[in-house]
Order: structure tokens, then sequence, then C-alpha cells
């Protein structure tokens, strides 16, 4: 059963001697099984919509590491597909997408109910996972928030500061606010058919979250995260939450219990000590070693994994990184990483 699973043992705040280990976009391209499935399958796109695809580089990882849970293989992007957008990824550059300007855009996208044939794919590699993945590790699924997908949807593609979601937002908040409304919407229904398919918990990406503050942090990222909680918990009560407001700062403080997550994950930036004094006192965190160091390691890796583990130790943790894996990212390192937390004592 999920409850005995390590990482959801932790997510429902117990304190564990040794923290469960997993790490954000673990199958990626810094391994090579991934590689060659991904070169199988064609393109990016054709990968996340291969069920059987997915769920192999799911458990690469998993095989190749043992980490503590796995976490479904998408992407962000995958909703706002589901909801009509046109996406496709350009080598070297990512993700494109048709942009959302104006209320016909809006009102171009399709019913919330809708979205479940597109995704469907995803369901079924969350059911593959499920088959395969051995009885004590745990499977995340996942979505992006509200906030960071109307990002992509409203610019077209990524970029370094949001300028267009951030404009749109200030010169018509009310198209700005019905188009996070459907947003929170679908992803309610998307997560709770990844949890139908056997997810044991999900996750919240807001990788955007940090370029907002004040009025509009609470409204375009704190109230969509606690929507969205509220709504699975309570189609399913003993679902754990983890909430990704990445590069809150301060506004990591109290975040579990304005939004109802179970777990707060931490960018690299945050300094452990302090969020163990002002984040941790709420329940369980994530993270937060910075991906660099899984790519240089050394001593500088074991010392930064160490401190870590023991500015965390005296509640409930997950160990992780502050961000995804790098593709320069070393398999060899990511070892020593797992070995460092696994043998380290806390005190």
């Amino acid at each position: 059963m999920a409850k005995g699973k390590l990482l959801i043992r932790a997510l429902k705040g117990e304190n564990l001697s040794v923290p469960p280990i997993w790490v954000m976009r673990q199958a990626g391209r810094y391994l090579p099984e991934y590689r060659a499935t991904r070169e199988k399958a064609g393109d990016f796109l054709s990968l996340c919509y291969n069920s059987d695809l997915a769920a192999e580089v799911t458990l690469q990882p998993i095989r190749r590491f043992g980490f503590d849970a796995a976490i479904v293989f998408a992407d962000i992007l995958l909703l706002p597909h589901a909801l009509g957008s046109d996406l496709w990824f350009v080598t070297g550059e990512g993700p494109r997408l048709s942009t959302i300007s104006d209320e016909a855009d809006v009102e171009k996208l399709v019913g919330c109910d809708d979205i479940h044939e597109h995704l469907a794919p995803v369901y079924e590699t969350i059911r593959i996972v499920c088959r395969e993945l051995p009885a004590e590790i745990a499977l995340i699924g996942f979505a992006g928030a509200p906030w960071t997908v109307a990002t992509y949807m409203i610019a077209g593609r990524g970029t370094s500061n949001q300028e267009p979601a951030h404009r749109l937002m200030v010169e018509n908040e009310g198209l700005f606010s019905r188009l996070i409304e459907r947003l929170t919407d679908a992803t309610i229904q998307y997560l709770a058919m990844q949890i139908e398919a056997g997810a044991d918990c999900v996750k919240l990406f807001d990788s955007w979250a940090g370029s907002l503050g004040g009025d509009a942090f609470d409204k375009f990222v704190l109230k969509p995260c606690r929507d969205i909680t509220t709504a699975l918990k309570e189609q399913y009560p003993d679902i754990a939450v983890i909430g990704f407001p990445r590069e809150a700062g301060e506004r990591y403080v109290g975040f579990a219990k304005a939004t109802g997550v179970d777990c707060v994950a931490l960018d690299s930036d945050v300094n452990p000590v302090w969020a163990a004094q002002h984040v941790q006192i709420d329940g369980c965190v994530q993270g937060n070693l910075a991906p660099s160091h899984l790519v240089t390691g050394g001593e500088a890796l074991v010392e930064h994994t160490r401190k870590i583990v023991n500015a965390f130790s005296k509640g409930a943790h997950i160990f992780n990184l502050g961000h995804g894996i790098t593709p320069d990212g070393n398999p060899d390192y990511v070892h020593q990483m797992i070995e460092t937390v696994r043998a380290e004592k806390p005190g």
C-alpha cells in the first residue's frame, strides 16, 4: 500500500532516519539509456505520447539508481495541448505554442471534460509503470501550476521574465483570470485521472512563481494551488500533494498552510538552515541541492549534500535537487549523492 512507502511516509510528516530520495528530471538526457529510447521514439512529443516508451524512461532511473520514487514521464505543456493549443518543440530551443491574447483565444479552448482522450497516453503510462515498479517505490504524478502554464500559453514559448503574461495580467486582468480558472479546473481533472490510474501522490510545478509578488502571488500562485489541492483532497482524502513555487523567496514561509500542500519543494537558492526554521515547521520539505553539483561532483557535492541532510534532520524531509538535473549531469555523481545521503548520520 502507498502508506508504507518511504516517500509517502515523509509526505505525511514522518521524520525518517534517512530521507527518501528522488530528483527532478531524473529521466532525462544525462542518461544514455534515455537518449537511446528518445531516438527510438523520434522526437520528444512522440516519446511523451508513446505509453510504452514513456513508461520505459520513467523506470530507467529506478533501475540504475534505486531512487525511492519515480515520476511519470510527461511534460507540463501536454495539458494546454489537450485544451487545444498547438504545441511543437524546436531542437535546441524548446517548446513553442500557439498564443493566447484575447477572449476568442480562451473561448476556443476545449472544455475540461474533453481533455482526457488526448491525455489517455499519460494515464496508460502510469498504469504500465504501476505494474512494473517495485512495490516499495512511490509513483509521482504531476502537472504545471496554472500561472506557469499560462506564461507559456500567452508568450507561445518560455521567456526569461514572463513579460507577456505580466502585461496581459495588467492590461486585461479579467481575461487573464479566466485563463487561470480554466487551467485550474483542467489541472484538477488531469491530476485526478493520474491518481485514478495509480499515482501515489502528485506534484504541482510552479516554475515561474518567483516572478510574482504581493497580491498577484496571492491570486495566481496561492489561490490556484489551494483550489487544486482542496479539490483533490475532497476526492482523495489520503492523497499527498507537493507544491513547488520556485524562487518564491520569503513567500515559501506559510506556503503549506496557505495552500494545504503536504510538502513544499525548495529551489537551490534557499538556505536549508533558514528553511528548517521557517518552512519545515509547517510540514515536509523537499530539496534542495544545486543541480550543478551533479555536473562537478567531488568534495563539494558531498559537503553540500551533508549540509542539507543535517539541516533538515529534525523533521520530515525528501532529498532532491532545487531544480531539474541538467543534460550534462554525470550519472556517477548521482550515485555519489545517493551514497552520501544514505550514509550520513545527522547530528
